[in-house]
């Protein structure tokens, strides 16, 4: 399997920044997309921002601006660089790595989540 293990959640105060990372490990596998998600108290899941295996990346509009993932092939790991964040922020943020697993086929993993408070 491929497992994602999400960092760098935390309390924040509005306007400022937190820095999420997403480690994917396993063993022989490709990942096509990684992204993040995030699901507030009584509202869906909802995508915040993603980022192919090439660079391409698609971000929310309520982010865009304010956020930008980036991504080490080489770590297999996704970053959320997140600035000039409000309370509409506050979310479980949820890791998600889609690709192919050479022996199994294709995969779709999630991480736990990390939760991030933007609050005075």
């Amino acid at each position: 399997q491929v497992q994602l293990v999400e960092s760098g959640g935390g309390l924040v105060q509005p306007g400022g920044s937190l820095r999420l990372s997403c480690a994917a490990s396993g063993s022989m596998f490709s990942i096509h997309t990684m992204g993040w998600y995030r699901q507030a108290p009584g509202k869906q899941r909802e995508l915040v921002a993603a980022i192919t295996s090439g660079g391409n990346t698609n971000y929310a509009d309520s982010v865009k601006g304010r956020f930008t993932i980036s991504r080490d092939n080489a770590k297999n790991t996704v970053y959320l660089q997140m600035n000039s964040l409000t309370p509409e922020d506050t979310a479980v943020y949820y890791c998600n790595a889609r690709g192919i697993r050479y022996v199994s086929g294709a995969f779709d993993s999630w991480g736990q989540g990390t939760q991030v408070t933007v609050s005075s």
